[in-house]
Order: structure tokens, then C-alpha cells, then sequence
């Protein structure tokens, strides 16, 4: 009697167990977050792993309703190191975790070779930061961005350059990654274009500490400006590097070299020239306020200052929950349509795409630095 008791009690403890487990996981929605974590970018990285697990924290105080139950979202992140290899590796581990969308990943050499085995799993990735046109020019209907494209970005400051800085030379140096090597591209299309004359183009790697040789060869060409197509980890010692040789042409980069980092990274040489960088995002007026409350719990939460891209990391988890929502279901292939017809209002202003997963009237904002912070200049269309 008392052993058919046991037996009875331990089958009806096993069928609930069973049974939670089974419940647990039908109410858990799995993001996967890739990025930088590590390395020189690592900075610009966690910047926007906070963004996306604020958001996650912001979601799960007031549980998502998909599909008539309440969910938990649990974000997967993992380190891509800003590595091409790396970030496919990367990318295949959350196919396998059995992620429900992709936040990531930083870098645009990271993120158009991830972005292939997203596409081939079904699984959306919005990058809250690459820039390099060719990540929504492959195809891919799960590729989305939340920011300008280079094409843009390059535009604008090729055309600045010209008529704001009167450049009738340009020296233009790159990193030879995706996104230093497409940036400075357009920048010199635009520059040209505008009736610039390149001076000097020369090249250097995301790796380098070194850039006196090419700055020599920069030096000697004289030019009016300097473009750098790179991150703000080359961008800032670059700039001590030219104080140090004595150059005084002005100098120019995109939002690898625009973030609150460069003054900690170029210290006074910052100051020594007129430098002039580009965000691929801008806060239109109507938006101002929910950015700066979005700063201050940022700051309250981490302890840490926005570097650049959080807000947008952040937008981006809001978004994929936003669309599983409008779709009852958290299935890739279901909510995927409704991801593609996003009209959101978030911290970053309003997201919409439009055929190829870019956003339709991207802004981007001029910064320039003073007093060893980044002041804006004015958003941009």
C-alpha cells in the first residue's frame, strides 16, 4: 500500500515536472545578440549589448503578450570579436540555440557573412549599426538595418567637405574592411564628384597602432582634409599621430570614428583641427526628450555614458517583439511579414523599411567635437 502510494506520487511529481518544463518553454522567446565583446571595438560592442538587454529587461517588468500568452525573452549573446570567421561561427551557434531573431551584428564585415546563415535558417537579423550597402543588397529578405547606408553616410560628408570646409584636396586613408573600405568609397565618389581632388589614398588595417608611414606619405601631398574610413580605435591615435608630425590638414571620418570614445582616444589632438564626423542616425526634434530620458536610465543602469549605437540595439529587440506581436507568433517565417511592414515609434525615432530591409527616409547626424565632447551639427536627410 505504502509502495503503490510512492509510486503514485512520484509518477503524479513527474508528470508535473514534465508538464512545467514543457510550459517553460512554450512561454521563452530566445533573441540572439552578436557582437564585438571583445578586441578593439569592444567598447562599441557592449555599448550596444546594454541597449538590447535594457530592452529585454524593459519587456520581461511587463510581459509580452504573443499569440494570447504572456512571454519571457531571453537573450542568447555571443562575442563575433568583429571577425568575418568568427561571426559565421557565431551566427551558426544562435541557429542552433534556436533563436527567434538576431539583434547584430556590429561590424559590416561581420555581418554580411553572418547574414547568409540567418537568411538560409529563416531567422530576421536587424543590425542596429552596419552601414556597408551590400548587407540588404544580397537578397535577403531577413536582412534588415536601423541605420543610414554608407552610400548615404558618404554622400553627405563627401558633399560637406567640399562646401561647408572649402576642401579642394583630399587625402583619403581606409582600414580595408567592409565598412572603412565602403565608406571611404563614397566619400571619395561624393568629394570628386563635388570637384575635390584626391591628393593621396593609402591604407592601413583595424589592427594597426602605427600610422606614420602612411601619414608621411599623407603629409607630403599636403592635403586641404584627411578622410578616414575606420573605427574610432585607429581614428583617435591617428589624430595624435598627425599633431606629432605636424600636420594641420583637417580631418573627416564616419560613425566608426564618431563615437563619446574619440576624446579619451585623441586626447587634446581632438582639438588641434576642426574634425568633423557623421552618425548613421539622427533624432529629429519631436524625438529629443525620449533620448535623453533613454540616456539617463541608461547611465543609472550601467553606471555608463551612450557611446553610440544602444539606443538602436535597443530599438531593434523592441521591433522583433513588436512584429511577433502584430503576428500572434513568435515563428520566423510567421511574423517575418509583419517585420517587413514595421511602422514603429521608438527611442530612435520611426522605423519603417522599405523593399530591401533599409530604412525608408534615413537620417544621419554631423557632429563635430568641443570641449572634449561630441557637439551635433544638425540631422541630415
Amino acid at each position: 500500500m505504502n509502495l503503490s502510494k510512492s509510486v503514485i506520487a512520484i509518477s503524479g511529481a513527474i508528470v508535473c515536472l514534465l508538464s512545467g518544463a514543457a510550459h517553460a518553454q512554450e512561454d521563452i522567446v530566445k533573441l540572439g545578440f552578436a557582437g564585438p565583446l571583445t578586441g578593439q571595438n569592444a567598447n562599441l560592442g557592449k555599448d550596444v549589448e546594454r541597449g538590447a538587454r535594457m530592452a529585454v529587461d524593459d519587456l520581461n517588468a511587463n510581459p509580452p503578450v504573443i499569440g494570447g500568452k504572456k512571454v519571457k525573452i531571453v537573450l542568447d549573446v555571443e562575442d563575433d570579436g568583429g571577425d568575418p570567421r568568427q561571426a559565421t561561427q557565431v551566427a551558426q551557434r544562435l541557429v542552433d540555440a534556436g533563436v527567434k531573431g538576431v539583434v547584430g551584428h556590429y561590424n559590416s564585415g561581420a555581418t554580411i557573412p553572418a547574414s547568409k546563415i540567418y537568411y538560409d535558417a529563416h531567422i530576421p537579423e536587424i543590425s542596429q549599426s552596419s552601414t556597408n550597402p551590400k548587407y540588404t543588397q544580397q537578397g535577403f529578405n531577413t536582412a534588415f538595418r536601423l541605420v543610414a547606408n554608407d552610400g548615404q553616410l558618404g554622400s553627405v560628408l563627401g558633399k560637406y567637405a567640399v562646401q561647408k570646409w572649402d576642401a579642394k584636396t583630399v587625402a583619403v586613408i581606409d582600414d580595408r574592411t567592409a565598412y572603412g573600405e565602403g565608406i571611404a568609397d563614397e566619400f571619395l565618389k561624393s568629394a570628386t564628384g563635388a570637384g575635390a581632388k584626391l591628393v593621396s589614398r593609402q591604407y592601413t588595417t583595424d589592427k594597426a597602432t602605427d600610422f606614420r608611414g602612411v601619414l608621411t606619405a599623407v603629409k607630403a601631398s599636403n592635403p586641404d582634409m584627411v578622410f578616414y574610413g575606420g573605427m574610432d580605435a585607429q581614428g583617435g591615435p591617428m589624430l595624435k599621430q598627425m599633431e606629432q608630425l605636424g600636420m594641420t590638414s583637417k580631418f573627416m571620418g564616419g560613425d566608426g570614428i564618431c563615437s563619446g570614445e574619440m576624446p579619451n582616444l585623441a586626447g587634446s589632438a581632438l582639438t588641434a583641427r576642426p574634425v568633423i564626423c557623421a552618425e548613421a542616425g539622427g533624432i529629429t526634434p519631436e524625438y529629443i526628450a525620449g533620448m535623453d530620458n533613454f540616456k539617463k536610465r541608461f547611465k543609472e543602469k550601467y553606471g555608463q555614458e551612450v557611446v553610440l549605437y544602444a539606443p538602436y540595439s535597443y530599438d531593434a529587440v523592441m521591433i522583433l517583439v513588436d512584429a511577433m506581436k502584430r503576428a500572434g507568433s513568435s515563428d520566423p517565417d510567421k511574423y517575418l511579414p509583419f517585420l517587413q511592414k514595421t511602422d514603429y515609434k521608438g527611442v530612435i525615432g520611426e522605423t519603417r523599411f522599405d523593399s530591401k530591409g533599409d530604412l525608408q527616409n534615413a537620417t544621419l547626424t554631423l557632429y563635430t567635437f568641443r570641449d572634449g565632447k561630441r557637439e551635433s551639427l544638425g540631422v541630415q536627410h
